[in-house]
């Protein structure tokens, strides 16, 4: 059952804020959301339509920091300490290995891009991490004399959000979290673009967006009338208002709104007990795996970005017995799933998938059995559209403990992104105050991830 209450979110600077959609803030419809509708109608009418590429993205968040030399980046010839428990295995891709945690993973590299040369410098603290790697900006001063100040920049769902606008009565940008990461809404463009999210646990019996639909307590009949009686004040309004143009346009909005909580595109979206057993079965019967295929399902519908964030990967302490019992076999599961299931329905070839967290972990296993942060090796995954899947970018030394070569920063990390996207990382937007930012500070596309 859908119901429409109260959505908690988290500002990009991590403090609890009560989101728009809220019974009881729209008029007699009793949403928040036709404002919020009509900015990102303006922000979409300010671009080219030739310019806006039709690709949908799949965030994998992987919260607190996966270990690459864990996972996709193995060392097997360096010594013990930094090498670790794990033997790795054969890939689809001669002469690419990953852990053997990953035995669904190895049959699905082809369908990856890995570009180990990502790099930072925020190893100390996951939060500045993080802002470095969902937005592509440091928060803090950079030795390079890249700028950095206190502004907080938009993440990448929220730029969609804006450049997009909403398809199929379903809001541009979701965000699927039991944990919710910092810096995941639009910062310095305001509530307006922050994403629509999704806190329920889409494994529970019973999964219902609570967020997203019609509360008991006010029903589909009492929703229906309030919106004929919005309908009939237009009206009247029209007859006696002056700027009946303006009218008109609130009411477009007000109609996506009440279209949000009663199309059938929209619950038929969410209700994922609608898919077979055998599918639920594929991607895992947890929190991450249900999310994914969720992930899929809302982008079939319309959704342009999906954010599914799982954790913790934070392993300072038993970093081997966490990874093996749990975290890599749930991601061997739902990734492997999410891939496979994309290609097959033809979804690929217009949706990239990112498989990311803020950082890497130590190449060292320290005294805990654990791998503490590491920001100067951090392998990143993409997939699907645009990308050149079936190849890797870059090296990491033999140890793990640079990159080989020259690295590339947060900033050509996120203009590949946009490229992807099909968003002008040129665009500069303006801030509360005024100011001018820039999308994207000068970054350069990583050109061996296109295709």
């Amino acid at each position: 059952m859908f119901n429409l209450g109260s959505v908690k979110a988290r500002n990009c600077d991590g403090v609890s804020r009560r989101a728009l959609l809220r019974v009881g803030g729209l008029s007699l419809l009793g949403l928040n959301l036709p404002s919020v509708l009509a900015a990102q109608a303006r922000a979409q009418a300010r671009q080219p339509a030739a310019a806006r590429r039709d690709v949908n993205c799949i965030l994998l968040w992987m919260g607190g920091g996966a270990s690459n030399i864990d996972t996709f980046d193995m060392k097997p010839d360096a010594p013990a300490e930094y090498r670790g428990e794990f033997r790795q295995i054969a890939t689809n891709l001669p002469g690419v290995h990953v852990c053997e945690h990953l035995p669904r993973m190895s049959r699905h590299l082809d369908k990856i891009c890995q570009i180990r040369s990502i790099a930072h410098r925020e190893s100390g603290d996951h939060v500045a991490a993080v802002h470095y790697m969902l937005t592509g900006y440091p928060q803090r001063p950079d030795p390079s004399g890249q700028p950095a100040n206190s502004v907080i920049y938009p993440c990448y769902g929220s730029v969609v959000n804006r450049e997009l606008g909403w398809r199929n009565s379903l809001p541009p940008y979701v965000v699927l979290s039991g944990k919710l990461a910092p810096y995941t809404g639009a910062g310095y463009m305001g509530s307006a673009y922050n994403p629509l999210l999704v806190r329920n646990d889409p494994n529970a019996p019973h999964f219902a967006v609570e967020d997203v639909s019609i509360p008991t307590s006010v029903g589909v009949e009492r929703t229906a009338r309030r919106r004929r009686m919005l309908d009939e004040l237009d009206v009247w309004r029209r007859r006696h208002d002056r700027v009946a143009e303006a009218v008109g346009e609130r009411s477009q909005f007000y109609q996506q709104a009440y279209d949000l909580i009663t199309s059938p595109a929209a619950i038929r979206a969410f209700r994922i007990d609608d898919e077979p057993a055998r599918v639920r079965d594929r991607y895992g019967r947890h929190r991450y795996g249900q999310s994914a295929l969720l992930a899929r399902r809302l982008i079939e519908a319309g959704v342009r970005f999906v954010s599914v964030e799982t954790s913790w990967w934070d392993t300072h302490v038993n970093n081997f017995t966490d990874l093996k019992n749990s975290r890599l076999p749930n991601l061997d599961q739902f990734y492997s799933a999410l891939l496979e299931d994309l290609d097959q329905r033809g979804l690929l070839d217009n949706t990239l998938v990112i498989w990311m967290g803020e950082f890497g972990r130590t190449p060292t296993v320290n005294g805990q059995a654990g791998r503490d942060h590491w920001a100067y090796t951090n392998v990143v995954n993409l997939s699907g559209a645009g990308v050149r899947m079936g190849t890797v970018v870059g090296q990491t030394e033999r140890r793990c403990e640079r990159v080989a070569g020259t690295p590339h920063s947060t900033h050509d990390f996120a203009a590949t992104i946009y490229q992807l996207l099909g968003i002008d990382a040129t665009r500069e937007y303006r801030g509360p105050d005024g100011r001018p930012h820039l999308l994207n500070y000068h970054g350069t596309p990583i050109a061996q991830a296109l295709a």
